[in-house]
């Protein structure tokens, strides 16, 4: 029988199936039956562009959000976000859609429900770009936390108020400066105080992970307010500074330079936070912070990157100036730069010094739109809403534990003075400047917005001003969860380090039973490893050297040094894009085997409890990969760094041959 029970099966003659086939696609035409009834064709094909909207609103919606809290930002009119660009009219607005994947409580909505939802998600106060990232599991998820709460979530009151605090704080500080020291260089952050409820934000969400430690990379813009309000540096000590009484001890540097490291108490415990030093070398902090945060993880076994997490704050013009940035992103995911994921934060107060035209500052729509090369989500914020602000900080670092890949926060906001404060900037931005002038503070905005709402009185926001004015003057420290005896086991104790010259003479010999012990345990092959012949010679010649049958060559002293160097307990760490081999064909510490490919370090093997010996070939960088070892050595006192480069080549083998316990860049 061509049916069994009514079904075609594999016995059905072909004329049968292909009849089946034409009737059904002539019943297509007509109607076809649902849930609840009939639907036209009509309706279905409305039914795909309703489906096509909503994906161009994922794809397109920050192009038409209000991110600008000035409205000087350029916003050309997206063609696909209009309804007749899909085939839809008014006419189609209160009819019943399938929402299909849309986030919004229920799977059949209006039109004007779906566009609601969507407007109020994507082409709000925050622009995701999320659309360019691969993974469907990752797109997912973000569509879920945007589209689930419309992108902008009901905080408690205390958050809110909080907020409102930390604005009070970021204002507070900024105006105290300016009527304390006049005319004094800063770099202050009015108009872009919601940066410092984003850095505390960071820092608190970071801690309920279970978080130990935060390494924070930053220029001048706003590092004097970072230091005081989240980093708990005592203000008496700045205006000390600013006073001329107080020395910076960073070899005459100036005051918004300078480092500064404390323990703050979050929600999951105790968090030891490190500002790195910076130079007015624009982005070179970066990847100095990579390496501090990867040298953190290393000692505290960290694989995942969970206890220590970077930071690094940006400012718009040199995101996207700077070539260094794109090198920083590209070492994001690699074996040996790789950190879990870092959060990046760019203050965008859309001037380059005076440069804010967008066709002289960059090629791209926006200044981010390099770090869509690693396929991170970017979100596009106006600072001039804290709420959102605050909403984008915690789903940014959530998204950074799920998935440990680096976020992008662009941080639209405006400056209100010039490059500094002895800079004019209606000179070249005259028309900006007359709205920034008309313009109220973050902090006002939002404290009228909380008054208007009940949540407190116009006394109580007063009353925070003056109380954190009265805070300053008493040189009080005015961070959040500042803690006043912090936990020493968080960080190193550099205490063996301080105090000692830069060249320190010490005893270099080494027993010789000793020596060629660890000769030929570096030279020992496991069974099943094939090497390849002209590799298989070298390894003899070395079994000879150990035994004393031949003298050494350089490339055995070499790894020798780093043998005995192991065998006493220092770590040692070498980078390079060719380091296993080496470029001279020299070293060979990495051997691979003729039949499978497999790899194998004799050095990471001599005995079972040795430090780490890290060999990693690494992609083809100068700047980046120079200052992420530099990081590194910086916060691995005890270990040898080394970046191997062939400028650098004989300087970095000098140093491991006379086995020097900290790694000496000489730049030729």
């Amino acid at each position: 029988m061509p049916r069994v029970n009514g079904v075609l099966t594999q016995d059905t003659p072909h004329s049968v199936i292909r009849a089946q086939f034409e009737q059904l696609g002539k019943s297509r035409v007509r109607t076809v039956t649902v849930a609840g009834g009939s639907v036209s064709a009509e309706h279905e094909q409305k039914q795909i562009k309703v489906l096509q909207l909503i994906s161009s609103y994922r794809f397109r919606g920050h192009q038409k959000a209000q991110l600008d809290p000035l409205g000087l930002m350029v916003r050309e009119p997206v063609a696909d976000l209009d309804l007749q660009f899909h085939g839809l009219t008014n006419a189609d607005l209160d009819t019943v859609f399938s929402t299909g994947s849309l986030f919004i409580g229920k799977e059949q909505a209006t039109l004007r429900e779906i566009i609601e939802a969507l407007e109020k998600t994507y082409c709000g106060h925050i622009g995701a770009e999320i659309m360019h990232i691969t993974p469907l599991a990752e797109k997912q998820w973000l569509q879920q936390r945007l589209e689930s709460v419309r992108s902008n979530p009901e905080f408690t009151k205390e958050q809110r108020l909080s907020l409102l605090e930390r604005l009070t704080a970021a204002e507070g500080l900024e105006r105290h400066l300016d009527s304390k020291y006049p005319g004094t260089k800063r770099f202050g952050l009015e108009g872009g105080e919601s940066f410092i409820p984003l850095v505390d934000a960071l820092v608190k969400r970071a801690g309920t992970y279970g978080a130990k430690e935060i390494v924070l990379g930053m220029a001048h813009r706003g590092r004097l307010n970072t230091l005081v309000n989240v980093f708990g540096k005592n203000p008496a000590e700045l205006f000390a500074e600013f006073d001329g009484k107080r020395s910076l001890n960073t070899s005459g540097d100036v005051k918004y330079h300078s480092g500064f490291s404390s323990n703050v108490m979050t929600p999951g415990g105790e968090l030891h936070m490190a500002m790195a030093f910076n130079p007015s070398h624009l982005e070179i902090v970066s990847p100095v912070v990579e390496g501090s945060v990867r040298a953190r993880q290393d000692r505290r076994s960290d694989k995942t990157g969970s206890k220590v997490v970077a930071i690094n704050i940006h400012g718009d013009a040199a995101f996207a100036g700077q070539g260094v940035v794109m090198e920083t992103f590209q070492m994001s995911q690699t074996r040996a730069y790789g950190t879990g994921g870092t959060l990046h934060i760019v203050i965008n107060n859309q001037v380059g010094f005076t440069t804010n035209k967008r066709e002289d500052a960059r090629s791209t729509e926006y200044c981010t739109d390099v770090a869509k090369m690693i396929e991170c989500p970017i979100f596009h914020v106006n600072g001039d809403d804290p709420e959102a602000v605050l909403f984008i900080a915690q789903l940014a670092m959530d998204y950074r534990y799920e998935f440990k890949k680096d976020v992008v926060i662009d941080l639209v906001c405006y400056r209100r003075r010039g490059h500094n404060e002895t800079d004019e900037p209606s000179a070249t931005q005259p028309l900006m400047y007359q709205i920034i002038r008309a313009l109220k503070t973050t902090r006002t905005l939002y404290a009228d917005k909380l008054v208007a709402e009940n949540l407190l009185t116009q006394a109580a926001a007063d009353d925070l001003t003056t109380n954190y004015r009265a805070a300053l003057d008493r040189g009080e420290h005015v961070a959040s969860g500042l803690v006043s005896e912090p936990d020493r086991t968080l960080f190193v104790d550099w205490t063996p380090y301080i105090g000692h010259d830069w060249i320190t003479p010490a005893n270099t010999g080494y027993e010789l039973k000793a020596l060629q012990a660890a000769a030929h345990k570096m030279c020992e092959i496991p069974d099943g490893i094939v090497l390849q012949k002209q590799v298989e010679k070298i390894y003899e010649d070395r079994r000879k050297m150990a035994g004393g049958a031949l003298p050494l060559n350089w490339g055995m002293a070499e790894t020798l040094a780093y043998a005995t160097l192991v065998e006493q307990g220092y770590p040692v760490r070498m980078t390079g894009q060719d380091v296993g081999r080496g470029t001279f064909s020299h070293r060979h510490a990495t051997v691979h085997s003729q039949k499978d490919g497999s790899a194998y370090t004799a050095l990471a093997n001599m005995k079972a409890d040795q430090p780490s010996f890290e060999l990693f070939d690494s992609y083809l960088s100068e700047e980046a990969v120079l200052a992420f070892e530099y990081g590194y050595s910086t916060t691995s006192p005890k270990g040898l760094v080394i970046w191997d480069h062939q400028l650098l080549r004989k300087c970095s083998i000098c140093c491991v041959v006379r086995r020097f316990a900290q790694c000496v860049v000489h730049w030729l």
